[in-house]
């Protein structure tokens, strides 16, 4: 080929006035002669000065609301272990950076952010999650961190019973106050499916977004699906061809980028939403309380909120990291599809539990990982 996908490696002081009682009882007792007064003005001078050093302006500025997620997540790191991340209040719109200690509190609050106390820092979390790893990476699993909780969140299927339901609850009481166990009434499953939207191998997926290099189009899809299929297709009597499979990263992580080598296929730097289109101007991290949108070839757009980064499920066909957690629905032939806040770019959709009828969980590979592996790659 004349153009490769590059892989990355690793990416005003405060003004202030005297004191008025300290003013109003000098004036009132420096009317005697010229001595007595110097006396009762060198007396007091130290105080007045004292007063103008330590009262504070009333015209002094409050920090602005801190709403950036970035800015939060970036302060955050700066405190280090003694943060465990930082959260959208979606009542106030400002971001939430939680905290193991008032020192901390108090830069939160001098850069607008709302300080919440936590036990638990991040890598203590962390901690907490490698051990539960160790036993229970079990098909039917989940497990993410609750950053308003300061808990890790395990979340088990139906299918997880006997022996390894009791594996799992044991590690989590391991881990005491720091761990929580949840169930969800539905298997966890790749939202995979036989259909429309695009084609290989015998099943439906969604595309994601379209990207592009020097040389070439492509898209990102999910990996699973890419995992199935070497060629892909516009419609189901696959007499359409899109392109090969070029990347697919499944399990571990879920991606896949297909090219277009069919030159009379447009491609987009949009989401089509089943009523229109949304443009995609920019690659973004999705963040806790994120308000998002899901567009998937089944059930079309769906909304939500952003509950994990960094989550990990266990499938019967493997365990993969790193995903967004969401409250959004999803079904099958739903897999691939687009996660976007507005105008960003955020992922493609993974697997989940439940479905649009009743509801569920349905987590998403995020797209900033393709673009800091394939340094060459941006949005079409």
């Amino acid at each position: 080929m004349g153009d490769r996908l590059h892989t990355g490696w690793g990416a005003c002081p405060a003004t202030s006035r005297p004191i008025g009682v300290l003013a109003t009882f000098m004036e009132a007792h420096v009317r005697s002669t010229g001595s007595s007064r110097r006396r009762i003005v060198a007396a007091f001078a130290p105080l007045a000065l004292l007063g103008t050093l330590l009262i504070p302006s009333a015209a002094q500025a409050a920090p602005a609301p801190l709403r950036d997620a970035a800015t939060a997540v970036a302060l955050g790191a700066k405190l280090g272990q003694s943060s465990a991340g930082s959260y959208l209040d979606r009542a106030s719109g400002r971001m939430v950076v939680t905290v193991t200690d008032e020192a901390s509190a108090t830069r939160v609050r001098a850069a607008g952010g709302i300080a919440k106390q936590v036990k638990y820092s991040g890598a203590a979390l962390d901690a907490v999650t490698a051990k539960i790893a160790k036993t229970s990476t079990i098909a039917g699993t989940a497990w993410a961190t609750d950053v308003a909780g300061n808990q890790v969140v395990v979340t088990v299927d139906p299918t997880v019973t006997g022996a390894k339901l009791a594996t799992v609850k044991a590690a989590v009481a391991a881990a005491g106050a720091a761990a929580r166990l949840e169930h969800t009434a539905a298997p966890f499953s790749l939202k995979i499916a036989g259909g429309q939207a695009i084609y290989g191998g015998g099943y439906r997926c969604s595309l994601g977004f379209n990207v592009k290099t020097a040389s070439y189009y492509y898209f990102v899809t999910a990996g699973h699906c890419t995992a199935v299929a070497s060629t892909w297709y516009t419609n189901s009597g696959l007499t359409t061809s899109i392109g090969p499979t070029i990347v697919s990263s499944f399990p571990g992580n879920d991606y896949g980028i297909v090219r277009y080598d069919n030159t009379s296929l447009a491609h987009p730097g949009s989401v089509y939403t089943y009523s229109g289109s949304q443009t995609i101007s920019s690659v973004g991290a999705a963040y806790v309380g994120e308000s998002v949108s899901r567009s998937g070839s089944t059930t079309g757009v769906h909304t939500g909120t952003v509950t994990a980064v960094n989550a990990t499920v266990t499938y019967s066909e493997g365990t993969v990291s790193g995903l967004i957690g969401t409250t959004v629905c999803a079904e099958g032939g739903d897999s691939g599809g687009s996660l976007y806040a507005g105008s960003v770019a955020l992922g493609m959709t993974s697997g989940g539990s439940g479905d649009c009828t009743s509801g569920g969980v349905t987590y998403f590979q995020p797209l900033n990982e393709v673009f800091s592996t394939y340094t060459n790659l941006s949005l079409a």
